[in-house]
């Protein structure tokens, strides 16, 4: 996987969710605490989550083939809806029964000094998970906001694990208080309601992460400063009048697809034309590194205002 897909991060979320879910389904088995039921299957969710990223990322690296001329990048976003998907259902859906099971059929925790050790251990440990996400992302965030760098991220790796360690986190205090509050006043309904709000901040988070993965799934176009740098360094030299019109696509994270209609001068020889586009292809590689698949169509810029475009541009366009 490549660096933008945040490899580490991916893998200190795998391993702080594994452990943790193991803990939490034996705090559960020995207490009956619903929070930490449903914060067992939240980890087990994650981990299997964190797994798929890292499939996607070794099959983005599929080389192109004949059937996807493209190649695979995209293979990432699939992966990464897939995720959202599964945090919704095995987490968010589980949990949210699992609340309203413990508040129609309550019953007293038992050994409740358990769960709130694994909890509190727990807390800690995703906390390094999230430390160790927000390291790998901020030299992509860049001076982008959070919520600028989750909906922009073209990696979606990141942005996933983000979120999923922020939920984990919040789930963990819901699950504490939960917990905490049961063990206080002897009401198991504190319990069931912190599984409730386990589950539906799981949702919400699933819904999030569905929405962004479905923008890159469809296509998304190269953000306004890569547009710009493109379009800088198209003008850069004396080669052409003018772009006549330009579309981008992000083919996967790390490759970006621009198409350019440029106008020269009419008279300009084909040789020259043929030079002059691949030392703008060049400048554009230098300017977006991620800007690996290049066209340039060569074209004569006409007036709109102009009554009747020259009789040379006509015969030019004929021969396109």
């Amino acid at each position: 996987m490549s660096a933008s897909g945040g490899s580490k991060a991916i893998v200190a979320a795998f391993l702080a969710n594994l452990g943790i879910a193991i803990t939490k389904f034996i705090a559960w088995f020995f207490s009956g605490s619903a929070s930490m039921l449903a914060e067992a299957i939240h980890s087990v969710a994650d981990s299997g989550n964190q797994l798929l990223l890292m499939l996607g990322g070794r099959q983005a690296k599929k080389a192109a083939d004949k059937e996807h001329p493209f190649g695979y990048g995209r293979e990432r976003y699939v992966y990464a809806f897939v995720v959202s998907i599964i945090l919704f259902s095995v987490g968010g859906v589980f949990s949210i029964y699992e609340g309203i099971e413990k508040l129609t059929h309550p019953h007293e925790l038992t050994n409740a000094w358990l769960p709130l050790l694994v909890l509190a251990v727990a807390i800690v440990l995703e906390s390094f998970s999230l430390r160790t996400a927000i390291k790998e992302s901020n030299p992509l965030r860049g001076a982008q906001s959070w919520v600028q760098f989750v909906r922009r991220a073209k990696a979606p790796e990141l942005p996933v694990v983000l979120l999923e360690d922020v939920a984990a986190l919040t789930g963990l205090v819901f699950a504490l208080l939960g917990v905490g509050l049961t063990v206080i006043t002897g009401d198991p309904t504190f319990d069931a309601v912190g599984t409730l709000a386990i589950g539906t901040l799981l949702v919400l988070v699933a819904v999030i992460l569905g929405v962004e993965t479905k923008s890159l799934l469809v296509g998304e176009g190269a953000t306004d400063d890569d547009v710009s740098k493109i379009e800088a360094a198209i003008n850069a030299g004396p080669e052409i009048e003018r772009i006549i019109h330009m579309k981008t696509l992000y083919l996967g994270p790390d490759e970006l697809l621009v198409a350019a209609k440029l106008g020269f001068t009419s008279d300009q020889p084909l040789l020259e034309v043929a030079a002059a586009t691949n030392v703008i292809e060049q400048r554009i590689r230098t300017a977006v590194p991620s800007a690996r698949i290049i066209y340039i169509e060569p074209d004569v810029y006409l007036d709109p205002n102009l009554v009747a475009p020259p009789t040379d541009a006509i015969v030019i366009k004929g021969l396109e």
